[in-house]
């Protein structure tokens, strides 16, 4: 692939501290998997759940192909995630715990051309834990210009 697609969200990794990471694989639909190589997706209020033993996605946002006639799918709908047995399990367990949910914190497409969201076992930051990342990344960002300049 001569572009990579990685579409990140931003916003879980401010508001969530990431205890574990798989990466797991995505049912699509139709024009979906068109529209993701064109990189219109948007993971930014999405979560995932169990039901009935499977993870679910909801909320992630997969723009509508420009091309697609009738055909197109909806943009914002429940997507499957596929993983094995062993590690649904233990992302089930995970998730029991109070306080932890799971939130997919990318998505992009593999080498052999196939659409993969990287999920996270995550647990909420307190507002002060927000301020300190801010202060981090701040800090981070000075040291960069001041290496820069020199």
């Amino acid at each position: 692939m001569k572009d990579q697609i990685y579409i990140k969200n931003k916003r879980a990794s401010f508001d969530y501290l990431f205890l574990d990471e798989w990466t797991a694989g995505i049912v699509l639909v139709g024009t979906e998997i068109k529209s993701l190589r064109q990189g219109r997706a948007n993971l930014t209020d999405s979560w995932c759940y169990f039901d009935k033993g499977e993870l679910w996605c909801k909320g992630m946002n997969i723009s509508a192909y420009f091309y697609g006639s009738y055909n197109n799918h909806t943009p914002i709908r429940d997507r499957k995630l596929l993983l094995t047995r062993k590690e649904l399990r233990k992302i089930e367990q995970g998730s029991k715990d109070p306080g932890v949910t799971i939130v997919p914190t990318a998505i992009f497409i593999n080498e052999k051309g196939l659409a993969k969201v990287k999920i996270a076992l995550a647990k909420g930051k307190k507002e002060f834990d927000k301020r300190e990342t801010i202060k981090e990344n701040e800090a981070k960002r000075q040291m960069s210009r001041a290496k820069k300049i020199y």
